[in-house]
């Protein structure tokens, strides 16, 4: 796994351990804590590590997306 595939905070990620979609909030130790999609508030889940999370839309393509919204 490259440095440029490697998932990390503001990436959409497809989590394939619980089949979830996601967003990364936080990496805490080589642990990656993800939010649901939708439902703000929802419960947290956590990875403990990057394997099984594939990046489905990056940070820079989610960045762009929140200055058009």
């Amino acid at each position: 796994m490259t440095a440029e595939q490697c998932p990390w905070v503001g990436d959409q990620v497809y989590d394939s351990h619980t089949d979830r979609e996601g967003v990364i909030t936080d990496v805490r130790n080589g642990t990656y804590i993800l939010r649901p999609l939708h439902g703000f508030w929802s419960p947290t889940w956590t990875a403990h590590s990057a394997d099984g999370l594939e990046i489905t839309v990056p940070r820079q393509e989610m960045a762009k997306r929140d200055r058009k919204a």
